[in-house]
């Protein structure tokens, strides 16, 4: 089978290989069948192997839904009665867990930060010196509008010093940015099977402390979906979801996992940072700006600001770019204007070299002045 290769440098889904897409076809299957069970627990498994977790200590929980579901269902599920929800806030992924808390009326406190700039430990020490009820620390691992990459072990130190349980949402940076739940000290990290593991959109899972998930059936049930207790009780007692999961999504991302042990970590990091570095190049040769200081960078997502010129049309660049195989995505500050450029899937350098023929293509023809432009004409 003939498949188009399309270079998706948006921040997910990612593009993927042929190999994950032809996942999917498979013999129809009622998930409630032993065989489904026995494939959705070697996937529980090996997804503790891409952070190091010890299966003795954590477990991993799968959900259908987007990266955005995990989030929900830490903040709603791991919460007790009485107590407050710390969200280290510098960017709009960290924003969408205090609307989060909002929607749920959970007790918070939002301690924000300036979305191009790191969080000030001191300052988030203060707060959980201050605020003996905070009994959960959440925030971002690579903040994905703008590509900062903040200090989650730091935090996490910080949150354990002062008794909370610290989630991180690790969904641009799992299986991608190599992560040690124990060293990073993280007690709930997250991603969806679109990101770093190049599958397919529709799952979900959270990577944690099976004691802590334990404690939590004592908790608040404030949601019947989107609870993890009563997710993970399901998965231990008949190895199933508790509702009818993505079945050919589980196959790609099956497949996603084989294909990201056989590359293997590091391999896998340097793929993606060598990608990164290709984008910076094909960048700076336009003169272009980042937004976020070079050594802040989680090495993933490169957040552009908007060249100062009449001619820049992102939505024509766009168009022009997704016409020849390449998607761009734009910024998410509401104050700003950027785009951004991804080092995320199946692609490596010579793709980035691609694409930036195509981009610069584009701006030749709307004319907007860059560097090089007399030398493109």
């Amino acid at each position: 089978m003939e498949i188009k290769r399309n270079i998706l440098l948006n921040p997910g889904p990612s593009t993927t290989t042929d190999t994950v897409k032809l996942a999917q076809l498979v013999p129809d299957i009622c998930p409630r069948e032993k065989e489904f069970a026995d494939l959705m627990h070697r996937l529980r498994q090996d997804l503790l192997k891409v952070v190091h977790a010890s299966p003795d200590k954590y477990t991993s929980v799968l959900f259908c839904g987007s990266g955005t579901i995990n989030i929900d269902v830490c903040l709603n599920s791991l919460l007790p009665e009485g107590k407050r929800i710390l969200i280290v806030n510098n960017g709009a992924y960290s924003s969408r867990a205090v609307e989060i808390c909002q929607y749920y009326h959970l007790d918070y406190t939002n301690l924000e930060f300036p979305v191009d700039e790191l969080p000030d430990l001191e300052r988030v020490e203060a707060v959980l010196r201050e605020n003996s009820d905070i009994a959960l620390v959440h925030t971002t691992h690579n903040e994905t509008g703008t590509g900062i990459l903040n200090p989650i072990r730091e935090i996490g130190e910080l949150a354990h010093w002062y008794g909370a349980v610290f989630t991180v949402d690790t969904t641009s940076t799992l299986a991608m940015r190599p992560i040690d739940i124990e060293k990073d000290n993280i007690d709930f990290c997250m991603a969806s099977a679109q990101k770093g593991l190049m599958a397919m959109t529709g799952l979900s899972f959270i990577i944690g402390n099976k004691s802590l998930i334990e404690q939590s059936a004592a908790y608040p049930k404030r949601s019947y979906y989107c609870n993890l207790y009563m997710q993970y009780d399901y998965f231990e007692k008949t190895g199933q979801m508790h509702f009818t999961p993505p079945v050919q999504t589980v196959y790609a991302a099956v497949q996603g996992l084989k294909e990201y042990f056989a590359e293997g970590e590091t391999a896998r990091w340097e793929r993606h940072l060598r990608v990164f570095e290709a984008i910076h190049e094909g960048l700076d040769a336009l003169g272009f700006q980042d937004l976020i200081r070079r050594e802040w960078q989680a090495g993933l997502v490169v957040c552009v600001k908007y060249p100062d010129d009449p001619h820049w049309d992102f939505d024509r660049v766009h168009d022009y770019c997704y016409a020849h195989g390449f998607t761009i995505y734009p910024g998410k500050i509401s104050d700003m204007d950027t785009f951004r450029l991804c080092a995320l899937g199946a692609i490596d350098v010579q793709d980035i070299r691609d694409f930036f023929a195509v981009f610069k293509a584009a701006l030749v023809r709307d004319g907007v002045q860059i560097p090089e432009i007399d030398e493109l004409r």
